[in-house]
């Protein structure tokens, strides 16, 4: 299979580019990491190959519409209320 054919076969399934891709499971996961295992943003970039915790918030905040700190704090507090009620 031809690279061009595998971007074409690839963007058809997911609706989006192996590097749109890569970036959101790096995203998902560093939230993850920021979530379950208590890390900061920027230890959280760095595990998840982002060389620049400033670029990391940036793209971090275009996907899930908040900085990481408000973001994780806001799904922490969710979290919280779900497992009292």
């Amino acid at each position: 299979m031809s690279e061009s054919t595998l971007y074409h076969s690839f963007r058809q399934v997911t609706r989006m580019s192996p590097l749109q891709y890569q970036k959101k499971l790096r995203l998902l996961e560093a939230r993850r990491l920021m979530l379950a295992e208590g890390l900061d943003a920027a230890t959280a970039s760095y595990r998840v190959g982002y060389e620049s915790p400033s670029h990391f918030s940036r793209e971090y905040s275009r996907m899930f519409g908040a900085p990481p700190r408000a973001d994780v704090t806001q799904l922490r507090g969710v979290a919280a209320v779900s497992a009292t009620a």
